[in-house]
């Protein structure tokens, strides 16, 4: 499907008079739109498989395809999409059906110019108020970001916060979570925050490691201490001397290994296999993993004197579902990141998909956020990501009890938007015309969301001058 450079909304006219193709098409440039004409239902259904429109007016009654057909063909390529319906002969039932069926509006022919021209204008204004809102989400999304994760919650800022506090101090930490939560970037952040960020930070997966080898890889061996050993070689804490070692997926780590570990964390000497020497290290030690360590530990699995002695500070990282308020902010940063590495333009997503996003239960995390956004954006064919782009996202949807997601998509993501407008007005001072210049929309359009979400601009300029 070709996918259009230009900024400016394309619109679908579909209509089997020329006339009413040539007018319409000619208003609607002047609104501001890119037009695509189609002489007939047939050829609008072929197309949509070709190109993305933003917007259609399709005619009603048509020889070969009719209109509803049409708006069904539409609905199934792009939720999105906004559809005016038009007819010389329009009769309740069609109108019912075309309601149902997610149309917008229905205009009678002749047409009623005036009206044509303000319908276009508000869907004109409508779709650049999305490209502005999306466009400081995810400058907004830049400012939430703290070493490389994303949060503007209370869940990651309160992480934040307890990061930036115990950075300073702790040797060693142990970082719990789910898969794909992002227990190594608090790792990360813990170390480029901390006094060791000049020195060396050395990641091992510890479920990556041959059981056989974890001694070697750790503490390092001397020449023949094993077969295969044909030279001495310092291990990973040797090598991280002065700087972080991070076991993430500790759990995995071996019980014979654990208790040299032990010593390790207590003593700072690491004895390489083979060697009757002792050597010093001065290592940080950050451990991570998705499992119950204090379980494993009660069935015999975990060294329980280890356990205590790592998780002195315990950091726990929410799963995305508990922290949905952040989704549209990390989608926004993975977007913009996408973008640049795609050199394609992209916005962020249309409202079906941003309701999809944040209604879904996410078990795989970030992490499985953002490969679904990059799926996307590599089949993105314009500057919205579309619901059908995300494909068929394996994670269920989240429920209303046991998922940690007990609001709704819309009321999360009205939440957010609220919050947005609040912020800027503070900063704003209650100043309207300002607050619309930072927010990139005019005026009319700042009024009407500030009427939507119930927000007294008056009482806020009030409340930050003070008592008289």
């Amino acid at each position: 499907m070709t996918r259009s450079k230009s900024p400016r909304p394309t619109l679908l006219i579909v209509d089997d008079e020329a006339a009413v193709l040539d007018v319409i098409g000619q208003v609607a440039e002047q609104a501001g739109f890119d037009v695509v004409t189609c002489a007939g239902g047939r050829e609008a259904i072929e197309r949509l498989q070709r190109e993305h429109v933003d917007m259609a007016a399709v005619d009603l009654r048509m020889p070969d395809v009719g209109g509803l057909e049409v708006l069904r063909a539409i609905r199934a390529a792009n939720p999105d999409c906004q559809v005016l319906l038009m007819s010389g002969a329009a009769t309740i039932d069609s109108a019912v059906e075309a309601v149902k069926l997610g149309a917008i509006d229905y205009l009678t022919k002749p047409f009623d110019f005036g009206r044509l021209k303000h319908l276009l204008r508000t869907l004109r204004e409508e779709f650049d108020e999305r490209r502005k809102l999306l466009a400081a989400e995810s400058e907004a999304a830049k400012h939430a970001e703290f070493c490389g994760m994303v949060g503007r919650g209370p869940a990651m800022r309160e992480l934040f916060s307890l990061i930036r506090r115990l950075a300073p101090h702790i040797r060693t930490a142990l970082i719990t979570g789910e898969t794909g939560t992002g227990k190594e970037l608090v790792a990360r952040a813990l170390f480029q925050t901390g006094p060791r960020r000049a020195r060396r930070f050395v990641p091992i997966n510890c479920s990556a490691v041959v059981e056989s080898l974890f001694e070697s890889e750790l503490f390092g061996h001397m020449r023949g201490a094993f077969t295969g050993a044909t030279d001495n070689k310092p291990g990973l804490f040797e090598a991280a001397n002065g700087g972080t070692i991070f076991l993430d997926e500790i759990g995995e780590l071996p019980m014979s290994v654990q208790a040299k570990l032990l010593r390790v964390v207590e003593s700072g000497e690491v004895q390489r296999v083979g060697s009757l020497e002792a050597r010093r290290v001065d290592v940080q030690v950050l451990a991570a993993t998705n499992r119950d360590l204090r379980a494993q530990a009660a069935a015999g699995h975990f060294r329980t004197d280890l356990l205590y002695r790592l998780n002195t500070i315990e950091l726990s990282v929410p799963p995305l579902r508990q922290r949905r308020e952040d989704i549209p902010y990390l989608t926004a940063r993975f977007i913009r990141e996408a973008a640049a590495r795609l050199d394609k333009r992209l916005v962020g997503p249309a409202p079906a998909a941003e309701r999809r996003l944040v209604e879904a239960h996410w078990e795989g995390n970030v992490r499985e956020l953002r490969n679904t956004i990059e799926r996307a954006c590599i089949l993105a064919d314009s500057e919205f990501i579309a619901e059908r782009d995300l494909g068929d996202m394996q994670q269920a949807m989240a429920e209303s009890s046991g998922s940690g997601g007990t609001d709704s998509a819309d009321d999360a993501l009205s939440t957010l938007e609220r919050a947005h407008l609040l912020d800027v007005l503070e900063r704003a001072a209650g100043n309207k015309q300002r607050a619309a210049r930072m927010l990139g929309l005019n005026r009319r359009a700042l009024y009407r969301r500030l009427e939507r979400y119930g927000i007294d601009i008056v009482s806020k300029r009030r409340k930050a001058a003070g008592p008289s």
